[in-house]
């Protein structure tokens, strides 16, 4: 049984790859061949890979990969996103490619909130003041912004839009949202969710513009100079999607001059930023290391949704969670 598994290529354990804690998964199904081992012996190593098991943009499925893999049967990205992927090449490999949908969303949603109320309740200059060794007194002027009652607007209302609405209308948030598509009237029901046909509209009335599109051609610089000109100047801007939905030029000059209160991301491009970058010296800007999907029990679903598609790819089967070529 052990020698018919499939050979996968993956980036490799620790550091930017995967953590030690899912190896088992990718173990049972798999032989698994990370990148530098790989590379060290391409010809004997490359007929066998029929699986590239793609997580953190790593190994870059690029031509200079590919070309390497004459077996290959599948790309399985761990993630919604697949910007980093070339999928009409791929595609044109024969080769199929698939994501991860759904068992990103109550992480990547979660810290959608937590970003929210770190920002509005400045949590984390509370932090830095409580263990400050020269703190004396408890300061009475840290004061943030009410989240109960305020409005929040949510741009993509895709399952993790959703999610976040389901948080927001915990905190008996007012819920605006907009996306290519109207939900279901069910749908707004269930989340006390109201549409706005019109993103600038959505951008007038709220409080938190959160941020959850996908990235694309239309969905890059969506938000920039205009966008921030018509948020209110105690708005704050949420983004859990990508770095490149927001313009961060724009961004820094909107939180330099008060067009806007706060930002909060979990998203910036590139990621790191270069240590010199305007955003990393703005008070008014939170930023987390796209940890959106980071915790055991999500990563450890990512990765279990990427070898089920990876094996129904390779077996033939109906594939859960192909991405085609539009």
């Amino acid at each position: 049984m052990e020698d018919n598994k499939p050979w996968a290529l993956i980036s490799e354990v620790g550091k930017q790859g995967y953590i030690e804690e899912v190896m088992d998964i990718l173990k049972q199904h798999f032989h698994i061949i990370c990148l530098k081992d790989f590379l060290q012996n391409s010809a004997v190593h490359g007929p066998k890979v029929q699986a590239v098991l793609v997580w953190n943009s790593l190994p870059a499925a690029e031509p200079t990969l590919l070309r390497l893999l004459p077996s290959l049967k599948v790309v399985a990205n761990g993630g919604v996103g697949i910007d980093h992927l070339d999928l009409p090449y791929i595609s044109s490999l024969g080769v199929k490619v698939t994501n991860t949908p759904g068992v990103v969303s109550d992480a990547t949603a979660d810290i959608a909130m937590g970003l929210l109320l770190a920002s509005a309740r400045r949590i984390v200059e509370g932090h830095q003041l409580a263990v400050d060794p020269n703190m004396t007194h408890l300061s009475q002027d840290l004061m943030g912004v009410e989240v109960t009652g305020s409005t929040m607007g949510i741009i993509g209302m895709g399952h993790i839009g959703c999610k976040i609405a389901q948080r927001g209308k915990g905190f008996d948030m007012r819920i605006l949202y907009h996306n290519r598509t109207r939900r279901s009237v069910e749908d707004e029901q269930a989340v006390g969710a109201s549409y706005r046909e019109n993103v600038d509209d959505l951008l007038k009335e709220s409080d938190f513009v959160v941020v959850a599109v996908n990235l694309t051609p239309e969905t890059t610089s969506l938000i920039s100079h205009r966008e921030l000109s018509l948020m209110k100047p105690t708005a704050t801007l949420v983004n859990v999607s990508r770095g490149l939905v927001v313009d961060q030029d724009a961004l820094v000059k909107a939180l330099r001059s008060g067009t806007i209160r706060a930002a909060a991301l979990d998203v910036t491009h590139p990621e790191p930023l270069p240590r010199d970058h305007p955003l990393l010296g703005l008070s008014n800007v939170l930023i987390t290391p796209h940890v959106g999907t980071n915790t055991y029990a999500t990563t450890r679903k990512m990765v279990q949704k990427m070898v089920d598609n990876a094996l129904a790819a390779l077996n033939g089967q109906s594939i859960p969670n192909e991405v085609k070529p539009k």
